[in-house]
């Protein structure tokens, strides 16, 4: 019913940027938050950052801030994940999540209703 699309992935050197895009398709649902959280392999699934769909505000984990920024076309029914100064560290599949009734603040993935299949980011040094 609701799919969630994510691209931009791939392979950049360290102190590079990217940009994702995860693109909303299907019947229109209401949310209250968006958010992108990442895998690294072995890993736990951790929370990257989050903006209110209304509002337009926005979380961010502590190891992104001022590097990552995230932003949203309501229009357009996307989300995008801005990424420069990119680190090794940062290398993981990263997912786009949509909550239907929760906070842009809940960084539990448990908080998020759905979920896009990911795309690969791999920084290398």
């Amino acid at each position: 019913q609701v799919q969630l699309a994510e691209s931009g992935g791939g392979l950049v050197q360290a102190g590079g940027s990217l940009r994702l895009s995860c693109a909303a398709s299907g019947r229109t649902f209401r949310r209250n938050a968006m958010a992108w959280f990442r895998q690294a392999p072995g890993k736990e699934r951790e929370f990257v950052t989050a903006i209110s769909w209304s509002g337009g505000s926005t979380a961010y984990a502590d190891s992104v801030k001022g590097r990552f920024t995230i932003s949203r076309d309501v229009a357009k029914n996307t989300v995008y994940l801005q990424m420069n100064s990119l680190k090794p560290e940062d290398t993981a599949v990263y997912y786009c999540a949509a909550s239907t009734s929760g906070s842009y603040l809940y960084r539990s993935a448990g908080a998020y209703d759905y979920w896009g299949q990911g795309t690969q980011v791999t920084v290398s040094s």
